[in-house]
């Protein structure tokens, strides 16, 4: 089995209500690839790699899902339009 097909198993073991997922082969290294199912103004897709050294480890179910949770936590948190570091006007 190739890492991609072995991330893609461990993947389909996920489904979200927001978040579509997927996975990729890109320069070489397996991504994990993120999106809104129904897209907003303003949003992106997400990419991030999946360290080989993961994908090979011997708990990997439980490494990829401290993996996917923190890509997701960080997805989310490049949507803010607005926060107190980046406002410029009165409150």
């Amino acid at each position: 089995m190739t890492d991609l097909e072995k991330v893609e198993v461990e993947l389909a073991r996920y489904f979200h209500a927001l978040l579509r997922f997927s996975v990729r082969e890109h320069d070489g290294a397996v991504e994990l690839v993120m999106d809104l199912k129904r897209p907003l103004g303003g949003t992106h897709v997400y990419y991030k790699a999946i360290p080989v050294h993961d994908i090979h480890h011997r708990d990997f179910n439980a490494l990829f899902q401290k993996f996917l949770y923190d890509c997701m936590r960080d997805y989310l948190v490049q949507m803010f339009l607005r926060t107190p570091d980046s406002w410029e006007g009165d409150y």
